[in-house]
């Protein structure tokens, strides 16, 4: 329920408060003086697009803010998936500056304009001459069903359903995609799997193999460095440094009893000569192991030359590169081996899926057949008091052949306004005050009971007058007086005086220019606002007197 709006420089809006109250209002005033203005800032302050028209002439910007009760719209998870501090009490605000930024606001936390939207859409519904075009709309007339319906649980059901159903005709499709690329580069895919595997890559080779190489290249410089080394430390030239290192630490260890810091010095003279003893054997056998091997220097050279061409051959930087490559073919060697049972594993998964769906989608088509004859049967009598007589209203329901978000159904609302012809598609054949008519008739099935958005009719009642101009009303009332807060913007009095609540938009002359205010209007000043709406600019006794006539009988 909208339970107050703060408009500030808004096109002739200067500044205005107002609070609104549940039930059955309605807002009057004369042509141009406004209305239109303050139904463009509702719908501003509920996301619609901006005009930097709309700021007030001189003004730096604009500011509309509503406070809305929100606790029986069972909106917690709209606040929770978008990350809002919920209250039942929600604050909206809308700021538009001159220079055309927008910026938008819910409980004083910045939102995006589209999550305003979303959450405009939710606490106000504002039906206009616009609004009517939906009624052309086929899943406009398919939701009007499942809304009369209140399938809210299966069609969450069928929708869960429908979203998982879509995921597997797409896996499906892919698969069969893929094999199908695959098995045209079958042959090519195992000829490049074969050359890989023959190869017997492995980790790290490339880098032994290089080293070996660099070996077997110089192996006479290697093991004559290493055998050169060993001689220089235990020669038979009669100098070796390894003997000379022995007969030192003796000679210490001879005397350490004298001087016991001897004994330290040969015992380090001692660790030196086991060092160099097996450093000393160690380069002893490496030099007679390198050899000179020209038979495995070919096949190393030849080895690293194959690598190098697998890896400019395919594009590879390494060996390891080469590997994972290796595996990729195997994979989708083994996924086209594989492809006929997963795709028939998935096929069977598809078809339980849509089985299921198709379950699903007949409640709904049953649900819906039992709503649309509840539907043609009440909307014929409220058409009926409408100043339809001879109305005739069908509700069609065919397959579309295919599942679709919203189940298997093609709705179309059937509408003939006599009886010398047959229902056609009621977007072809009805008026403007026709269509109005039955929109009204609508949104008044929809909304009965609480836990509606608040209801706004933007001269819903142009074109009719007298009796049917006062049943348009009553219908709007009997709407308020449900649990509901509708607001109606009028300019026949029949209506004006059925409102709960009165509301005047009018213009006036300040030092600022032009304004537009909008105030509540109490019962003698609603007397007069509805005879002026009755007999013009000039008050009669009898036009007084027939507005409180009609504010008595409301």
């Amino acid at each position: 329920m909208l339970k107050s709006i703060t408009i500030r420089n808004f096109a002739l809006i200067e500044h205005v408060e107002i609070d609104f109250s549940q039930g059955f209002s309605v807002i009057t005033g004369e042509t141009g003086h406004g209305k239109s203005v303050f139904l463009g800032a509702l719908s501003m302050l509920l996301g619609q697009r901006s005009d930097t028209k709309a700021v007030r002439e001189g003004c730096e910007r604009c500011v509309i803010e509503g406070c809305f009760d929100i606790s029986s719209l069972s909106l917690r998870p709209f606040f929770d998936s978008n990350d809002l501090d919920y209250d039942d009490e929600c604050i909206l605000r809308r700021e538009l500056s001159a220079t055309g930024r927008s910026r938008a606001f819910v409980n004083d936390t910045p939102v995006s304009v589209a999550q305003l939207k979303e959450l405009g859409a939710r606490l106000v519904d504002i039906h206009s001459q616009h609004q009517n075009l939906l009624l052309g709309d086929r899943n406009y007339q398919l939701g009007v069903l499942d809304v009369l319906a209140a399938d809210k649980e299966l069609l969450l059901s069928y929708r869960n359903g429908y979203d998982g159903y879509v995921a597997l005709r797409k896996e499906l499709d892919e698969l069969r995609r893929s094999l199908e690329e695959s098995r045209r580069d079958e042959e090519w895919l195992r000829f490049q799997l074969d050359e890989l595997e023959n190869a017997n890559l492995k980790e790290g080779e490339l880098e032994e193999l290089e080293q070996e190489m660099n070996e077997l290249s110089h192996a006479g410089e290697i093991q004559s460095a290493l055998l050169g080394a060993s001689s220089a430390l235990d020669g038979d030239d009669g100098r070796s440094m390894l003997a000379s290192l022995r007969d030192a630490s003796n000679l210490l260890s001879r005397v350490s009893v004298h001087y016991p810091a001897a004994n330290e010095l040969a015992e380090r003279l001692e660790s030196c000569y086991i060092e160099l003893r097996d450093c000393c054997d160690e380069m002893s056998q490496r030099g007679e192991r390198v050899q000179f091997a020209p038979e495995r220097m070919e096949w190393v050279e030849g080895r690293i030359a194959r690598l190098y061409d697998l890896q400019k051959k395919h594009r590879a930087a390494s060996v390891e590169e080469l590997i994972a490559l290796e595996d990729d073919f195997a994979k989708r060697v083994g996924d086209i081996t594989d492809g006929d049972g997963n795709l028939e594993i998935l096929e069977r998964r598809l078809k339980d899926a849509g089985d299921a769906l198709s379950a699903l989608a007949a409640e709904l088509t049953t649900v819906r057949k039992e709503s649309a004859a509840r539907l043609r049967k009440e909307i014929t009598g409220i058409l009926v008091n409408l100043g339809m007589p001879m109305i005739r209203f069908e509700v069609d329901i065919r397959d579309t052949g295919d599942f679709t978000p919203l189940g298997r159904d093609a709705v179309t609302f059937l509408f003939s306004a006599n009886s010398s012809s047959a229902p056609q598609p009621l977007s072809d054949v009805a008026s403007g005050g026709e269509m109005a008519r039955v929109m009204l008739a609508l949104k008044s099935l929809v909304a009965s009971g609480s836990g509606r958005p608040a209801l706004v009719f933007d001269e819903v009642d142009t074109g009719v007058s007298g009796v049917l101009a006062e049943r348009m009303g009553r219908l709007m009332q009997q709407m308020g007086t449900a649990g509901n807060q509708v607001l109606s913007i009028t300019h026949l009095p029949q209506v004006a005086a059925l409102g709960a609540h009165h509301y005047k938009v009018y213009k006036e002359e300040t030092e600022k220019g032009t304004v537009t205010n909008i105030i509540k209007l109490e019962r003698q000043a609603r007397v007069g606002e509805i005879a002026q709406m009755m007999s013009g600019e000039l008050l009669s006794d009898a036009a007084l007197e027939n507005a409180a006539l009609l504010l008595s009988q409301s």
